[in-house]
């Protein structure tokens, strides 16, 4: 019964944080093709909060009712043309960013200083598919492709990044006093002792 109600509460948290990931998405600064979003700034909160595992099935879930139609993407955008469209390799990167971002914290542990390393990574992860998807949708070179999807970016990203960890590693603290998150895991139920303001 408790394992029960713990997937539920689990299943309606991942639905809250994929709706956040949609309402961030349309925090927009445009540039001329790749405009900057609060897309990443969710992906890292969804990671660093939920870790690995759920932080994965709730940006899965993003995509899928952004695909299926919803207007969760950036400027209220839907459908799985914006998928294979010249920014759909960010998309698709958010995936992979958000199990990368929330594995490299379970392996150490949530704490801000590590959190900010995490989303770092995770960062690059996304602006690496993004560029890729970039390149090839757009048939540009590298160069280009470099120059308009990745080096933009990254002074903006880092922020997010720190933001995230900042944010994501206090409210997953809160969330764990609340008992809303799991302590099936170690590095779940050492977090009251290893979180720390660095």
């Amino acid at each position: 019964m408790q394992t029960q109600h713990n997937r539920l509460k689990m299943m309606i948290v991942v639905a809250l944080f994929a709706s956040l990931i949609g309402i961030l998405a349309q925090v927009t600064i445009p540039l001329p093709i790749i405009p900057i979003t609060g897309q990443t700034l969710a992906i890292g909160l969804a990671a660093t909060i939920l870790g690995s595992k759920y932080g994965t099935y709730a940006v899965i879930l993003y995509c899928l009712m952004g695909a299926i139609g919803i207007p969760v993407y950036s400027n209220l955008s839907s459908g799985v043309s914006v998928l294979f469209g010249p920014t759909g390799g960010f998309i698709v990167g958010f995936i992979p960013t958000a199990f990368i971002t929330g594995y490299i914290l379970e392996k150490t542990s949530f704490r801000i200083m590590t959190a900010m390393i995490a989303n770092t990574v995770g960062m690059f992860v996304t602006l690496a598919f993004g560029t890729a998807w970039y390149k090839i949708s757009a048939d540009v070179s590298w160069t280009v492709a470099f120059t308009t999807a990745f080096i933009p970016f990254i002074v903006v990203g880092l922020v997010k990044a720190y933001l995230a960890s900042l944010i994501g590693i206090t409210v997953r603290k809160q969330l764990f006093h609340a008992k809303l998150l799991p302590t099936g895991k170690k590095h779940d139920t050492t977090i009251e002792t290893t979180t720390t303001i660095q």
